[in-house]
């Protein structure tokens, strides 16, 4: 068998190369190696404070009484916050919290609910 990655579109197993594209003989699709390999790589992988995975959309409670910079305002132990956004960077999360707005939180402080 060949190591050739399945069709992205209809996922037929019988890829096959043609010089520099990936091509799926039963729906026509051709596709580069470089684009498979990125497509896995854009997907952030996030865990919470108790090493639980993340994804978008999910609910999460704030542990850690956080102040909001530039702000005399206070993000409390126990805050819910709804559907919220992975990103990469240092700040991996961003939701919008019920009084205070936008925020970006790292996923160290916040635990899945």
């Amino acid at each position: 068998m060949s190591d050739l990655p399945p069709c992205p579109e209809c996922g037929s197993p019988y890829s096959y190369e043609d010089r520099t594209l990936l091509v799926c003989p039963e729906c026509g699709h051709e596709w580069s190696a470089e684009q498979q390999a990125g497509a896995d790589d854009e997907t952030v992988q996030v865990n919470d404070a108790n090493g639980n995975p993340l994804r978008d959309g999910d609910t999460v409670s704030v542990i850690k009484d956080l102040k909001v910079k530039g702000s005399s305002s206070v993000v409390k132990v126990g805050t819910r916050v709804k559907n919220i956004r992975l990103v990469s960077g240092d700040h991996n999360i961003d939701c919008k919290i019920d009084g205070i707005g936008a925020m970006k939180l790292k996923s160290e402080f916040v635990k899945k609910a």
